[in-house]
């Protein structure tokens, strides 16, 4: 889904510069579902700069804690799907050739997904000046898991670039490797 305009960069991705005003949706085709797991490096890129800048629109417009909304969002898996769900509703809702009643029924989601967000939110223990990794349960067998520790968040904006450009460095690491693994004389996987 291109949100973005051609010249968006992680370097534009704070949201700290926007209007207050989502007035400027930067959608080139129709709105569909993003599978997160299967983006590739430059989707991916683009779907997180367009995710962050939706959610500092949502965050300011309905005065949304960091109980709701934490600035280590895009951290926590949980938190990025919710959020990126939302995003679609909304942008679904809002379309011109969308009924009448969209947008009621968006804003009636909308209060159950801040519901299901302030649990999340609670369970993962992220917080307005600190963060670490949500708590998993170790099962039966597994190797037991490491200690989480809290980290500070010094500058959200930075870290937020810092964050996708890491996802985009393992995405497109991961792309070479598959394409380096193909036959080069037949193009399939070995």
């Amino acid at each position: 889904m291109s949100h973005a305009p051609d010249d968006a960069t992680t370097s534009e991705v704070s949201g700290s510069d926007l209007d207050d005003s989502y007035g400027d949706p930067l959608i080139a085709e129709p709105p569909h579902p993003i599978n997160w797991i299967l983006l590739n490096a430059d989707d991916a890129e683009i779907e997180w700069l367009e995710l962050n800048r939706w959610v500092d629109w949502l965050r300011h417009t309905y005065g949304l804690p960091s109980a709701v909304i934490p600035p280590a969002w895009h951290k926590h898996p949980e938190l990025m799907w919710e959020l990126s769900a939302l995003h679609l509703h909304w942008l679904c809702a809002y379309d011109p050739e969308q009924n009448g009643s969209a947008p009621i029924g968006w804003h009636r989601d909308f209060a159950d997904a801040r519901q299901r967000l302030r649990e999340w939110v609670a369970a993962s223990g992220t917080k307005f000046d600190h963060d670490r990794p949500t708590r998993q349960t170790v099962w039966p067998g597994e190797e037991p898991a490491d200690p989480i520790e809290d980290v500070p968040i010094i500058d959200r904006d930075a870290e937020f670039v810092e964050f996708v450009l890491a996802d985009v460095d393992a995405r497109r690491a991961a792309e070479e490797a598959f394409y380096n693994s193909l036959d080069p004389d037949d193009g399939e996987a070995p």
